[in-house]
């Protein structure tokens, strides 16, 4: 899965360590969550998307078509 984490970390001049330490993960798990070799649990996904203060779609995209990632249309009742 792409994401945008080392862009958002970067931005705030944050080492891996820092960025681990504020999420409760290693720094290996930030490391590998950036060089995409890891896709992150779906709750850890969202500690990054609060600490961040953006939607999950936004950081984290679809490999297969490029694109954000987008949830299903709601179905009608």
């Amino acid at each position: 899965m792409k994401n945008q984490l080392r862009v958002l970390r970067a931005e705030r001049k944050w080492s891996q360590a820092d960025l681990a330490k504020r999420l409760s993960v290693s720094r290996q798990t930030v490391n590998a969550i950036e060089t995409e070799r890891y896709d992150p649990s779906l709750p850890l996904a969202f500690r990054i998307a609060r600490l961040f203060d953006r939607p999950i779609e936004t950081i984290f995209t679809d490999p297969e078509d490029g694109e954000e990632m987008k949830s299903e249309p709601e179905k009608s009742k």
